[in-house]
């Protein structure tokens, strides 16, 4: 192609504006065309396709052989003996029953096995979840004061975290959990578990009147304030299992294949400290235990919802926080493993999933669950296969309801609490905000302000401060977009950036701008204003260098993937400014939608036959043409 050759800029294809919503729907909610696989099949294979579609349990159940149900069980039992005592903890970190933790590792395990598409995702109550309820709940109703009231509203705001969850799937809106980023997650998850392993002091230093704050401060003003409670015995005995616990953690981290290290660490802990107290219970009676726990499978708890006005906000509250926060790591940690064994996680599937068992959950006990990271690993460490894993997890689950509660009696409260610091240290990821500081000082900030926010203020405010950030940074980047001045590489039509390329040089009367984002009416006062302001500028060094005139704006469109009525007024203004400066404006590469505004809107005609060119290359080479061929 010579440089004086032209191509001209087309419209795109006519369509309907029915075409167009319909088009631009289907992007919104439907980018993964989940009804591709029902395109030209028969009528039988179209009803298979449903079936598998909406229970996946049917994609693996027809081929399922002995070999991968050998497999299952042993990882089954394997994160059974790892969910035993972390459902116990997590439900004591929820400030619920400890059987509640039980319940919630039966029923929705056996619902996501026939709905979730992970075959690796282990649920359960996580360390997460347990702490936003726990503290969202307990600043509107003391669990102490009020122990039925605050279970009810448990199982309510379960029930709102699966509605909400369901919802999204079945609308397809989980993009809106984008919104949680990787940054803001990283700093809340962080605060929450300096906060959480903070508040099991209590446990392990025996102390009995304790802050139900969750503030660092008022949790260290608690411990000082009552050394006089702590026990040596429960000092002694505490952080001996924590730092077992933690030296199996390293090891499982250290050695992939010695995880079932790890992994069998807090069963193992529980019975022997269990073993240890109801051996020496006249000599150890400052260490405080679970005590008596019920027999028996979830009973229902339909009846126990709370939809009376007075707590009602809170509880929906609780549900749509605790929900965002158990979906967003439920999907990540299903999508982790589907990347790792090359398989997809479909994730409005995976939304609908979680929601359901969720509202399963509320009517039978449970409190909000999810995938949880730890066990899916040791799922994934262990050999599991399929979703069977999870039944197989849940039956033992069931096996300990009915025949192994009287056991945890005598299961000391610190070992629940150094289980619990065991399992939410894994949630400081010192490396990420390191990296996060290296790469975007804003994404680090809102790590930051997320961190300290649950440090110092609340769980809640914490993440909204942090989600509040990363909104703000969309907004910065949509209002503030980038503009360069671009330049020729010598020998080429090729033009880029001049600040990050030597080669490029800046073309004799032409100023060549590139805009970097769509033109919307958010950003299209500044970008006239920003754009004269780059004319200001080089009419400046023009003027100090003594070089040639300036003739000519052209302005690189390529990255102008849309343009609004307030962006085109912009256009048609500036164009008006520059004609007044003598000045010529030339659009270089605009996308199909932008062409097709400025059609509708009659912009073209004003820009005329020499306004509009294909490439940069192509608009400079004719504008010079035309230059000389004037007399």
């Amino acid at each position: 192609m010579t440089p004086t050759e032209l191509h001209d800029v087309c419209l795109p294809p006519e369509k309907t504006t029915f075409q167009k919503l319909r088009r631009k729907l289907s992007e919104i909610f439907f980018p993964d065309d989940p009804l591709h696989r029902f395109k030209n099949q028969t009528r039988v294979n179209k009803i298979m396709f449903a079936l598998h579609f909406v229970f996946p349990v049917f994609q693996w159940a027809p081929s399922y052989n002995f070999g991968l149900l050998r497999s299952d069980v042993v990882s089954g039992l394997t994160i059974a003996s790892l969910a035993i005592p972390q459902g116990i903890s997590y439900a004591k970190l929820a400030n619920l029953p400890p059987v509640i933790g039980l319940y919630s590792s039966f029923v929705p395990p056996l619902i996501y096995a026939v709905l979730g598409s992970s075959k690796h995702l282990a649920v359960g109550p996580v360390s997460i979840t347990s702490l936003v309820m726990g503290t969202m709940l307990n600043d509107a109703v003391s669990y102490t004061l009020h122990p039925v009231l605050y279970l009810r509203l448990a199982f309510t705001a379960t029930f709102f975290a699966g509605l909400f969850q369901a919802s999204l799937g079945f609308l397809r809106l989980g993009f809106l959990i984008d919104f949680l980023s990787k940054a803001t997650l990283v700093g809340f998850m962080a605060g929450a578990a300096v906060i959480v392993s903070l508040q099991q002091l209590k446990g392990l230093l025996g102390i009995v009147n304790f802050t139900s704050k969750m503030q660092i401060i008022p949790v260290l003003k608690s411990v000082v304030d009552q050394r006089d409670e702590w026990s040596w015995h429960t000092i002694v005995m505490g952080f001996s299992f924590l730092a077992c616990l933690l030296t199996t953690r390293q090891i499982g981290m250290r050695k992939p294949k010695l995880f079932w290290v790890s992994a069998a660490a807090p069963l193992a802990s529980v019975i022997v400290s269990t073993s240890l107290v109801a051996l020496f219970e006249s000599n150890l009676p400052n260490i405080a235990t679970i005590g008596q726990l019920d027999k028996g499978l979830n009973p229902p708890s339909s009846n126990m919802l709370y939809f009376h006005e007075e707590f009602l906000a809170v509880a929906v509250k609780t549900g749509i926080v605790t929900g965002l926060l158990s979906l967003t790591e439920g999907i990540a940690v299903g999508r982790t493993f589907a990347a790792l064994k090359n398989y997809q996680v479909d994730g409005n599937k995976e939304m609908i999933a979680i929601g359901l068992m969720n509202i399963a959950g509320s009517c039978s006990s449970c409190y909000v669950t999810t995938g949880s990271f730890s066990r899916s690993a040791v799922n994934e460490n262990a050999g599991g296969q399929t979703a069977m894993s999870n039944i197989v997890m849940a039956l033992t689950v069931v096996v300990t309801l009915l025949f192994l509660m009287p056991l945890f009696k005598y299961t000391p409260d610190l070992i629940l609490a150094a289980i619990i610091v065991t399992a939410v240290i894994g949630l400081i990821d010192y490396q990420s905000a390191l990296s996060l500081w290296k790469v975007d000082k804003l994404d680090f900030v809102a790590c930051l302000s997320s961190f300290l926010g649950v440090l110092f203020v609340s769980v809640p405010v914490g993440l909204a401060m942090a989600v509040g950030i990363s909104i703000l940074k969309i907004l910065l980047n949509v209002t503030r977009p980038n503009t360069g001045i671009l330049g020729n590489i010598s020998g080429t039509q090729i033009y880029q950036d001049l600040d990050r390329y030597r080669d490029a040089q800046r073309v004799p009367s032409f100023v060549i701008l590139a805009i970097e984002a769509p033109i919307y009416f958010a950003n299209s006062t500044y970008l006239q204003e920003r754009i004269l302001r780059w004319l200001r500028e080089e009419e400046d060094r023009i003027a100090a260098n003594n070089d040639s005139m300036l003739k000519c704006v052209i302005i690189d469109m390529t990255a102008v993937t849309a343009i609004d009525t307030s962006g085109l007024a912009m256009m048609n203004e500036l164009r008006k400014i520059l004609e007044y400066r003598s000045l010529q404006l030339v659009l270089a590469n605009p996308t199909g939608s932008v062409m097709e505004k400025l059609h509708r809107s009659n912009s073209l005609e004003s820009f005329g036959s020499n306004g509009l060119y294909l490439t940069v290359g192509e608009a400079v080479a004719n504008i010079k043409l035309s230059w000389k061929a004037k007399p």
